[in-house]
């Protein structure tokens, strides 16, 4: 059978901009054949060496910062001004992961009981299947691959078509680290070829970053079989400005936690919830910042705006804006202010949208790009309602300078993370998690280990 080939159209010109071959089934055979020996190898040796070696492919996928900065712009359209910030957070999370192995893979061990030796240990699962997403191929990666690694699993990484160049850069800095042959491999892979790998049971987990419909696929693939499913899937994450909250604070950072990588998180602020008191300086302001961002090509430094992933993703933001004026709301900002805004094209404006409702699909359904929503509330249980009425629950943040309310307000919201004047932002130290349609599983944290290995229980009776 002849192999698929995948070809990157980057966002920036709409050319080709890197063409591969995907894996046939002979070379996915061999490498789970590989990772299954290999792990059994890895899992013996001590945490400190397993550190040593993940440490030292950080420090390797570092120092080519120079290379992967422009390699993002032209992949996914990250303007490079903004591309060594996922390279900051990506080290973030890796050495947290690795600093707190050995506290979190540490045994359990119940009160003493004479004559006996009890506890319960953390096993590795075996073979660990990462399939990552273009949006913040680094980031998302990362959060299972060093987790992965320190727990004594073996990982094969299937990176998005659209990023497959990070998937190479993975697999650069471990070999640059010496890690073991057949311990990480990336792999391109078709649909077709990643659901076998899944049916074919020779890997214990699987965890997936992407759309609510791939996290359907990825769960029917596994229908039957008895292996871990992590999902981080999509969002519609509100947020909730109370009367009390610094204007100024809350402003500078949901724009920037609307539109940020041009609004394609799982994690970005889709709407936003405002105290009527506070409502029309609150716009003024958001709109007034709106102004400034600066849309044109990822590889200018002056650009902080970059274009969507493909047009097609553009359309359909375009749809939901033409959707909702239809319906009533009203756009705040004019594209023309943005000339590089041409309708078929991957590169969109910002838009604020008011007058809207939830009978709108761009206050319900995930837009995954430079739109947001604005509404006033009357109260927090109008904000808590509102922010409930949604069939994601990935994170949700209340701006406010009373503590005591915004935990109050996080209790009754159905979400993964509750964030208090802050927002679209991943701290390794918390668990990373969602409810209804945003998945299950978790990522980071001490948590995050338990996902990625087995409880072994000892019973040993010394005394007869």
């Amino acid at each position: 059978m002849r192999t698929t080939k995948i070809q990157l159209i980057s966002p920036v010109d709409g050319r080709i901009y890197v063409e591969r071959r995907c894996a046939d089934m002979a070379q996915i055979d061999q490498a789970l054949a590989d990772a299954a020996i290999a792990q059994v190898q890895w899992k013996r040796r001590p945490l400190s060496e397993r550190a040593a070696f993940c440490s030292a492919a950080v420090d390797a996928m570092l120092a080519m910062k120079d290379e992967i900065v422009p390699e993002l712009a032209w992949q996914m359209g990250r303007p490079v001004r903004f591309g060594a910030g996922e390279l900051r957070g990506f080290e973030e999370r890796a050495r947290h992961m690795i600093a707190i192995a050995p506290e979190a893979l540490a045994a359990i061990e119940p009160a003493p009981a004479a004559g006996f030796r009890r506890c319960i240990k953390r096993e590795p699962l075996g073979t660990v299947l990462v399939v990552a997403p273009w949006n913040y191929p680094y980031l998302t990666a990362v959060n299972t691959i060093i987790p992965a690694l320190m727990a004594g699993n073996s990982v094969i990484l299937k990176h998005a078509s659209q990023s497959l160049l990070v998937g190479e850069r993975f697999a650069e800095a471990f070999r640059r680290a010496n890690l073991p042959e057949g311990l990480f491999q990336n792999l391109l892979l078709s649909h077709l070829y990643t659901a076998a790998i899944i049916v074919s049971e020779r890997v214990q987990q699987v965890n997936f970053t992407g759309s609510v419909d791939g996290g359907k696929d990825m769960q029917a693939a596994a229908m039957g079989r008895f292996l871990g499913m992590g999902l981080e899937l999509g969002g519609k994450d509100p947020a909730y400005v109370r009367a009390d909250a610094n204007l100024e604070h809350a402003v500078e950072n949901l724009v920037d936690g609307s539109f940020f990588n041009s609004g394609q998180s799982c994690c970005a602020v889709e709407r936003i919830y405002v105290d009527e008191k506070i409502y029309p300086a609150f716009v003024e302001r958001f709109v007034a910042l709106t102004r400034q961002y600066v849309l044109g090509n990822p590889l200018d430094e002056a650009t902080t705006l970059g274009p969507l992933v493909t047009p097609s993703a553009a359309e359909f933001v375009r749809g939901q804006i033409a959707d909702a004026l239809a319906q009533g709301a009203k756009a705040l900002i004019d594209p023309k202010d943005f000339p590089a805004d041409v309708p078929g094209s991957a590169y969109l404006a910002p838009q604020v949208l008011v007058d809207v409702t939830h009978q709108m699909s761009v206050m319900r359904e995930e837009s995954f790009g430079p739109v947001v929503g604005i509404m006033p509330v009357a109260s927090d249980d109008e904000a808590i309602a509102l922010m409930n009425d949604s069939e994601f629950g990935l994170s949700a943040s209340i701006w406010t300078q009373d503590l005591a309310a915004a935990e109050r307000i996080g209790d009754e919201i159905a979400t993964g993370t509750v964030f208090m004047n802050r927002c679209d932002y991943l701290d390794p130290a918390l668990a990373w998690t969602g409810v209804k349609n945003s998945g299950r599983g978790v990522t980071l944290s001490r948590l995050g280990y338990e996902h990625l290995t087995r409880a072994k229980s000892f019973h040993l009776r010394h005394e007869i």
